[in-house]
């Protein structure tokens, strides 16, 4: 009997015999199993040929076993089992909440979203752990598409045919200035006044700097090189920090100086005839296999699009 043939018996080959030895006869087997009877003589009789030796024999009673088909029969029985087993395992896997999610984030929806959500689903799934890197948009972006992290937010829309992408959270972007700036006491400055200023902005990349550069060009017909830069930082928190010291003012997410706004360290200056709306963007690849972990976790943030995370 050659290996090489032998190792060509198929799982459907297999099952077939399993079921003609529990049915008792290839009429029987045939109908459990639905195929015609001279299909399944026809299966057996390959299985027969591959091993170079009859399996059952034929009785007035049904069928019975031949010393070989014995061997094979319980082995069949064993092979099915641990299939079985396998796939029941899988499922199981599947569907418990547990298991470790890569989250990657632009710095406002890690700083001031994505915190207030993890407490409500920790709550709900204590046994899903979410891990977060933090970036600029097109660095999350990066990571998403490069497989460093599964499920990525951030503040511009890709256009990238790889990606699914949906629309979350609305965020508007305020002028932040120093509480004691003379312009709290005007009801509302113009772009002209404030492309005169100390101004901060935040570095390439960003989801904050890029939608305002946009809206400038497209509304006002200027672009950020033409307001007086003094400094270029990485996070929406050291901009704030500048704000307060008083190195100039920025244009920032409303959701980055709710906090120092209620505090009274940070005044919100109207812009006249300026208002900006973005949105935050969840972003996965479509050829990602989503278990059921990572659905819980996406469900629960969907959910939540109009609710505690989009606004303090």
């Amino acid at each position: 009997m050659s290996y090489s043939q032998f190792k060509n018996i198929t799982i459907q080959q297999l099952e077939i015999l399993i079921e003609l030895v529990e049915a008792g006869s290839f009429t029987q087997a045939a109908r459990r199993i639905y195929l015609s009877q001279p299909t399944l003589t026809k299966h057996i009789k390959n299985l027969e040929e591959m091993i170079e030796f009859p399996v059952v024999i034929r009785t007035r009673g049904g069928v019975s076993l031949t010393p070989e088909g014995r061997i094979l029969y319980d082995h069949a029985r064993r092979i099915c089992r641990l299939r079985d087993d396998a796939h029941d395992k899988i499922l199981k896997l599947k569907d418990q909440d547990r298991g470790d999610i890569f989250v990657c984030a632009s710095n406002i929806p890690s700083t001031y979203i994505l915190p207030r959500l993890l407490g409500g689903f920790q709550k709900l799934y204590p046994r899903i752990r979410i891990q977060i890197q933090v970036g600029d948009s097109e660095e999350a972006l990066q990571m998403v598409l490069t497989g460093q992290s599964e499920i990525g937010f951030v503040g511009k829309e890709p256009h990238e045919k790889r990606l699914n992408v949906e629309p979350l959270w609305t965020d508007q972007l305020v002028l932040a200035a120093p509480a004691d700036h003379e312009w709290q006491k005007v009801p509302a400055i113009t772009l002209t006044e404030l492309a005169k200023v100390p101004f901060i902005i935040r570095e390439r990349g960003s989801g904050t700097r890029e939608t305002l550069d946009i809206y400038l060009q497209k509304n006002a017909g200027v672009n950020l090189s033409d307001f007086t830069v003094v400094c270029e930082m990485g996070s929406s928190e050291a901009v704030k920090e500048a704000v307060i010291a008083g190195v100039g003012v920025s244009i920032l997410s409303d959701q980055a100086v709710a906090r120092e706004r209620e505090e009274g360290i940070i005044a919100v200056i109207p812009i006249r005839d300026f208002h900006i709306e973005r949105n935050f963007y969840l972003i996965y690849k479509k050829q990602f296999n989503l278990m059921a972990y990572h659905r819980r976790f996406l469900d629960f943030v969907r959910k939540n699009r109009n609710g505690e995370g989009s606004k303090r």
